[in-house]
């Protein structure tokens, strides 16, 4: 924990002093609840990659109220990360979910934390961009519904976002690993 955040977060035995904002206490809290989730999922990560062999650095940010968490590779190839991205991102979004739970047990608060590894969700952020906007270009020329494969909900929320973007209205549809997008005509 920084210097900063010491300042900002009352220990739980005190009182917060009269002269602090209730805001600041507030941020400063919730800085040091999203510092706790960063070390405590960075501890797990470590742990994990120790058992498994695989050479790793671990990256914390915290962003727009969210700790996200990056395993990068100590060399150029990053070849031993892909076994924990797996096909289609779906070793990364079990890891990511075992990450939220080992912070769940360690301080009783649900977490919002984005697992990343070697870069793939950028990439793939980039790939879900690109196929919101051919989705959108089919509507538009066909006025049409566009169905969309299935996807995680991270996913979904990207594609979602993109697709409003552009001013277009995208709904998911669908159960369980059968979730997915349409996307429709604006109603304007």
């Amino acid at each position: 924990m920084s210097v900063e955040n010491e300042e900002l977060t009352p220990d739980s035995d005190e009182t917060t002093s009269e002269t602090a904002e209730p805001a600041e206490s507030a941020v400063g809290s919730k800085s040091a609840r999203l510092d706790e989730e960063g070390d405590v999922a960075a501890d797990y990560l470590e742990e994990l990659l120790d058992i498994a062999d695989i050479d790793g650095d671990i990256d914390i940010e915290v962003r727009s109220g969210r700790t996200y968490i990056s395993i990068v590779s100590e060399d150029s190839s990053g070849a031993d990360l892909g076994v924990l991205v797996g096909p289609d991102g779906e070793v990364l979004e079990a890891l990511q979910e075992l990450t939220r739970l080992s912070v769940l047990t360690a301080t009783d608060a649900r977490s919002r934390l984005v697992l990343d590894v070697d870069g793939y969700r950028d990439r793939r952020g980039r790939e879900l961009s690109a196929i919101a906007k051919d989705a959108v270009e089919k509507v538009r020329e066909t006025g049409e519904n566009v169905a969309l494969a299935p996807m995680s909900a991270y996913e979904r929320k990207i594609v979602h976002d993109v697709v409003a973007d552009l001013g277009f209205v995208s709904e998911s549809e669908g159960e369980g690993q059968s979730r997915h997008i349409v996307v429709s005509p604006s109603d304007d």
